[in-house]
């Protein structure tokens, strides 16, 4: 008995000739390398669907050329071929090919002083195109960071002025009662507010790169800020972190231009979206600024 041909319900004519943008599939669990890292990922796999006629695309084919991100490291190189590889199982369907790949970067940090380490995730997405034969990589990256406000600490250091004033008015000025004063909490009556703040980045990179510069990106960054948030830390490091705050005082607004500056010194970047967060501790709302470069023509 000859066995049925299994019925191709996606290569019948579609009722409604209409190409399609994209279709695919989202959410796809899979592992992938980088730098030595295998890392747990979610990928977002599609194609445009140009032949108006066809009722569908292949999608077991895009899930199959997958398997191509478990075996080396991602690179620039290895997307191009997985898109590729989408365009040739749909010859005839399809001339453009999208790969997004969301995972978190594991990456461990030392301490500002002790020689403690840990780690931190930094939140990752990999977005790759191919249209037309025009290859197009984008990353995006959350980079977690510590601000202070200099306006709260203008007004922690009048108070502060005024406290003096007070304690030491009609007195002589003795250099021990000072210092004394200086360690007390009679004398500091003040603190300027620091929040977690986050650097979301959204960079398009040179068509001719080897490597994604994941980790060269959030250095850069956390150089930029001067204030990156810390793991394992010793009294030493934390004292370090507040004087590293003290000096770099900063609005949403400076944050974005500092990232602004940095970023365009960041070889193999052609564009980027900066957006920063800061979630304010004094009020109930977050403070944002945004900046681009490139960004509009990219």
């Amino acid at each position: 008995m000859n066995a049925l041909t299994l019925p191709d319900i996606a290569a019948q004519a579609s009722r409604q000739a209409l190409p399609l943008d994209w279709v695919g599939m989202c959410g796809i669990a899979l592992p992938v390398l980088f730098d030595g890292q295998r890392l747990s990922a979610k990928a977002d796999a599609g194609v445009s669907l140009d032949d108006g006629e066809a009722r569908g695309i292949h999608m077991s084919r895009l899930y199959l050329a997958l398997e191509m991100l478990e075996q080396e490291n991602l690179s620039p190189a290895l997307l191009r071929r997985v898109l590729q590889n989408f365009l040739q199982s749909h010859e005839g369907l399809s001339h453009n090919a999208f790969l997004k790949i969301h995972t978190e970067l594991l990456l461990k940090r030392p301490a500002l002083i002790s020689p403690l380490a840990g780690w931190k995730t930094y939140p990752v997405s990999i977005e790759a195109s191919l249209k037309n034969t025009m290859f197009h990589v984008e990353l995006k990256i959350d980079v977690p960071y510590s601000s202070t406000c200099p306006c709260s600490a203008a007004l922690s250091r009048q108070l502060i002025q005024q406290q003096f004033v007070d304690d030491f008015a009609n007195r002589s000025l003795q250099h021990a009662d000072v210092l004394a004063w200086l360690g007390s909490t009679k004398g500091i009556v003040a603190t300027p507010h620091s929040q977690r703040s986050n650097a979301q980045l959204q960079l398009r990179l040179d068509d001719y790169l080897d490597d994604l510069p994941l980790i060269a990106a959030i250095n850069d960054a956390e150089a930029a800020l001067g204030t990156a948030v810390q793991t394992a830390v010793k009294r030493a490091d934390e004292q370090a972190f507040a004087l590293a705050n003290g000096q770099n005082l900063m609005f949403c607004e400076d944050a974005a231009r500092r990232l602004n500056l940095a970023l365009k010194r960041s070889p193999g970047i052609n564009a980027f979206h900066v957006r920063v967060v800061h979630a304010e501790s004094l009020h109930a709302h977050d403070a944002v600024a945004e900046s681009r470069w490139n960004w509009e023509a990219a």
